[in-house]
């Protein structure tokens, strides 16, 4: 009302009123108080992201400037010769993002189950002890991923605690990191199919055969798979905690009067007041696992036979052993599409949907009035 008021005598007065005001001094000092950030964003993060894209657009081998006119300028072929070119460098990128789709198709989903298994126990109002049993979930996740995967070099050795347990019930344990051995192989093997079909041999998709896509992840792959799985969950517990404790406790209260069983109450009330936690649990299980470096570094280096080869640290070898800085920056920005592309699939998928339809269920069925 006061606004409106100085405006009408300004312009009563014979002038027009003036714009901006208190409205313009505070969208100046936002900008002032946020521009610090912005500076050092852009610096740090933006200006580091363009450099690396041109980059990508070189064939820069690390001497030099790479922003000079001495640095061969090679356009798109550090990307095309990933998809369309035959050659190693194509079959080592393949093969990365082949060991990878097993790795996230295993990680992601036990990850998430476990993490809310262990949300929902420790959640419990009758459990006793919660503050350990939250601690102890937990503690994995603020370790240090490089020393635990030195503790689980010495686990699966080949004389180490999980051979050792395995020959106690009969099972003589695999070389965990010497072997290449694909565990769907391994399967076709039990039901006779010790070597691969024609018609899985003679072709495939960018350069790899359909029996090198139907490998599944190798022996050695399958402990790390189990060492980020153990050392994840714990940091999802506390997310999906997080949004339990948020649940309203009526809701709960209310479907058991219902007559809802623990099962119905899981499924039609608590796991749809967890659909935003869920969302950010799988986006950011999704992220970590297509950037997964340091357990592949420190444990296996991609091998046994490239087994273990991951994009991430595929573009870390590229760039700082074989020098070849240009198609490094080039792996590295097709990771990164990668994962925006599968994160906006995650997102439509968890999309919440159209709530002012009438659902169908026990917990939409009305109680017969009496008469």
């Amino acid at each position: 009302m006061a606004t409106e008021t100085l405006t009408a005598v300004a312009t009563a007065a014979g002038g027009r009123p003036r714009r901006g005001g208190i409205r313009s001094n505070e969208n100046l000092a936002g900008w002032l108080f946020v521009a610090p950030v912005i500076v050092i964003l852009g610096l740090f993060l933006l200006l580091p992201i363009l450099m690396a894209l041109w980059v990508s657009l070189t064939d820069w081998n690390g001497q030099g400037n790479p922003f000079t006119g001495d640095v061969p300028f090679v356009g798109a072929h550090n990307y095309t010769q990933l998809f369309t070119e035959d050659g190693l460098a194509r079959r080592d990128f393949m093969t990365s993002i082949r060991n990878n789709i097993y790795y996230v198709a295993i990680v992601v989903p036990a990850q998430t189950l476990l993490a809310l298994g262990l949300a929902l126990v420790v959640n419990n109002r009758m459990l006793k002890g919660k503050s350990f049993f939250r601690s102890a979930f937990y503690f994995p996740s603020v370790t240090s991923s490089v020393a635990i995967s030195v503790v689980f070099l010495f686990l699966f050795a080949n004389s180490g605690a999980v051979n050792a347990l395995l020959g106690f019930v009969g099972i003589d344990g695999p070389e965990w990191f010497a072997d290449s051995r694909g565990v769907l192989h391994l399967l076709f093997g039990v039901v006779g199919v010790d070597s691969p079909p024609a018609v899985l041999t003679d072709g495939g998709p960018f350069g790899l055969t359909w029996w090198d896509w139907l490998a599944g992840p190798s022996v050695a792959m399958i402990s790390i798979i189990t060492l980020v799985i153990w050392t994840t969950s714990g940091t999802f517990m506390l997310m999906f905690l997080a949004g339990l404790q948020n649940v309203p406790v009526t809701l709960d209260e209310a479907s058991t009067l219902d007559g809802a069983s623990r099962w119905q109450r899981l499924r039609h009330v608590t796991l749809p007041m967890l659909r935003p936690t869920t969302f950010l649990v799988l986006t950011l299980g999704t992220i970590g696992s297509w950037q997964v470096f340091d357990q592949v570094y420190v444990m296996s280096q991609g091998d046994p036979a490239k087994t273990t080869l991951t994009p991430a640290y595929l573009s870390y070898r590229t760039a700082f052993r074989d020098f070849d800085y240009g198609s490094g920056a080039a792996i590295s920005f097709v990771l990164f599409l990668i994962i925006i592309v599968l994160t906006l699939i995650q997102r439509r998928a968890l999309a919440e949907r159209d709530t002012d339809r009438p659902r169908r269920g026990w917990w939409r069925r009305r109680v017969p009035e009496r008469s």
